[in-house]
């Protein structure tokens, strides 16, 4: 099968990362409960599709820790052992991220050279996609893994198979024709139980 895979707070732990440096960010705000105002931030800036850097305030931020964020970022817990297996198991992995091209740094050698050093396989990273259901179609994804909502719901309502990855931004977030996964050795799991099914 073909999986469509996305790698911020998919693959990577994105998030614990970002929020370390909002904080640095906002550190000269005076604020009541500043952890309270710092997590309301992130969450928002998520939810309005932060990570495209459209907005003044996101590309302040982007500019200054944009390239730090993607070199600090680790694996998420069983990323790599699930992946590999997927692999060996003849499934097609396709990256496909919404990270952006930027003035300072090469997006695209600092990804392949992030999964090289993680030992993440894969067969295409497709960068810079601001619609994943078309990049999706154009590439037959049979199933579909974000932790986005409108990725998700997009591609979902495109017929695709779609699982989406628990974080603090998506918890509240449920939709019955979307399956929720915790952990990659979950999502391993359903993936192989999918593919059963369809047999």
């Amino acid at each position: 099968m073909n999986l469509g895979i996305d790698i911020d707070d998919t693959i990577a732990n994105t998030y614990d990362v970002l929020f370390k440096y909002v904080q640095e960010y906002t550190m000269d705000d005076i604020v009541t409960d500043r952890e309270k105002t710092n997590r309301d931030m992130i969450v928002q800036m998520y939810r309005t599709n932060f990570r495209n850097g459209d907005k003044k305030q996101d590309k302040e931020f982007f500019n200054r820790y944009y390239e730090k964020t993607v070199l600090k970022v680790k694996p998420k817990i069983d990323v790599v052992e699930n992946i590999k297996k997927l692999k060996e198991e003849g499934n097609q992995i396709f990256l496909i991220t919404a990270r952006f091209p930027s003035e300072k740094f090469n997006i695209e050698e600092l990804t392949k050279d992030w999964l090289k050093k993680y030992d993440i396989p894969y067969d295409k990273l497709i960068l810079n996609s601001e619609n994943k259901v078309i990049t999706a179609k154009e590439h037959c994804i049979d199933i579909f893994v974000d932790d986005n909502i409108k990725n998700c719901t997009e591609m979902a309502k495109a017929g695709i198979k779609t699982y989406i990855m628990d974080t603090i931004v998506n918890k509240d977030f449920i939709d019955e024709n979307i399956e929720r996964v915790y952990s990659w050795s979950q999502l391993y799991q359903k993936i192989e139980d999918y593919k059963k099914s369809k047999k």
